[in-house]
């Protein structure tokens, strides 16, 4: 595991400094997050890599996960799509299961603590128990809110508006509320298995694992297996591509405990890509980071062809890595590419299939995008920014002015 001072080489000592004093401002809080899984998506991703880094600069952090049976996952699972606009049903019994679920769980954990930080839906109605237990409370949402369903969204806004204050990753998920509202983006860590340097012989050896031949263009996506990714239009973006010039398409990711429907989603890419020995599905176990890593840098285009996004880190990853990233422009993905200059943004199966063309035929062009991008990430997406900003939201909660005097 990575210790704060390995970051100055990346980050600059004057980062890692400013983290050392303002976690010194919290010294005797305690910490809390609490979220619905351990593995799997990237706010389990992020807190794994954040809290060892937190505690070595003094910050008693701390993590909690909720319990929830099947129906709970699959309850929270037709939020999560109705909260990105789709029309899926959510009962009047269905949200009357899911708070008698926070409950039980409230009952059961040990949620004493000074700041209570609370990661998106699965687990919100918690704060009901903030009356008896005091501390600030802060809800943290890591998914897109541009177009929610009403009714949902009514739902969740009456217990939103029962913490001390939201955080989102954009502000286009900014909603109408009376608590006050924070923009603090995801990040990746550089020094992750995920995103660390590799040496080109570790990257062939995950290729050749996997048969993927690094002497043809290789086209890939990495993320969950879920519609609001849209597996089946990157294949048929490829299918387009195809028709004009040699390439392989990667499809690579794995699941989250929290999401009962990553399997059958898996079915369906299977059948869409089923008798073209070019289109490479990979389901990953859990600790594939170093594959996910050599399968990026391994790529000739990087794609997020996200229907709906929260942030995206598998943009931020692959712009690390230099690569060329074509994304949908949704959520919190244009924050983390200017059109044409640090990566490619587009809204259709067409428009992705197009750049896929346009960046195999003019490799300059493509390691450009690959420069920008990978500064870009560097100047704004890295996990110590992320720390910062979530320490000075923390002492913000004891100060009545916005402003912290270091």
């Amino acid at each position: 595991m990575s210790r704060i001072d390995d970051y100055v080489p990346v980050a600059g000592a004057s980062e890692v400094e400013e983290l050392r004093l303002l976690a010194a401002r919290l010294e005797g809080k305690t910490i809390r997050n609490v979220n619905s899984t351990a593995v799997g998506g990237g706010v389990a991703e992020i807190l794994t890599r954040m809290l060892p880094l937190l505690k070595e600069l003094g910050v008693d952090a701390r993590w909690d996960v909720i319990k929830g049976n099947e129906r709970f996952f699959a309850v929270t699972k037709n939020m999560h799509n109705a909260l990105h606009g789709m029309d899926v049903p959510v009962t009047g019994d269905d949200l009357d299961f899911f708070v008698d679920v926070n409950r039980r769980n409230a009952a059961e954990m040990d949620l004493a603590s000074d700041i209570l930080f609370i990661h998106d839906p699965q687990p919100i109605a918690l704060v009901e128990r903030k009356g008896d237990l005091g501390g600030k409370w802060i809800w943290r949402c890591h998914i897109d809110f541009t177009d929610p369903r009403p009714e949902i969204w009514a739902f969740l806004k009456g217990y939103i508006e029962r913490y001390d204050g939201a955080v989102f990753s954009a502000p286009a998920f900014s909603r109408p509320l009376s608590v006050r509202q924070v923009l603090i983006s995801p990040s990746i860590d550089p020094l992750s298995d995920k995103n660390r340097d590799l040496g080109e012989d570790e990257i062939d050896r995950v290729c050749a694992g996997y048969g993927i031949d690094r002497g043809r263009p290789i086209v890939t996506q990495i993320s969950r297996f879920d519609y609001l990714k849209d597996p089946v239009g990157v294949i048929k973006a490829y299918r387009m591509v195809k028709e004009h010039m040699d390439c392989q398409l990667v499809l690579a990711g794995g699941g989250a405990t929290d999401d009962p429907e990553g399997l059958r989603v898996l079915d369906e890419v299977k059948r869409e890509a089923e008798g073209d020995p070019d289109v490479l599905v990979l389901f990953l176990p859990p600790a594939s980071d170093i594959e996910i890593n050599a399968l990026q840098r391994a790529s000739s285009v990087v794609l997020q062809k996200s229907l709906k996004e929260g942030f995206g880190l598998t943009v931020a990853e692959a712009l690390w890595k230099a690569k060329p990233v074509i994304a949908s422009a949704v959520g919190g993905i244009p924050l983390q590419i200017a059109h044409k200059y640090s990566g490619i943004l587009t809204r259709t199966v067409e428009g992705a299939a197009f750049w896929i063309k346009q960046l195999l035929q003019e490799p300059e062009y493509a390691r450009k995008l690959g420069v920008n991008g990978r500064e870009h990430i560097r100047a704004n997406y890295l996990i110590t920014r992320h720390i910062r900003d979530y320490l000075l939201l923390f002492l913000s909660l004891y100060f009545e002015k916005d402003v912290i005097r270091l």
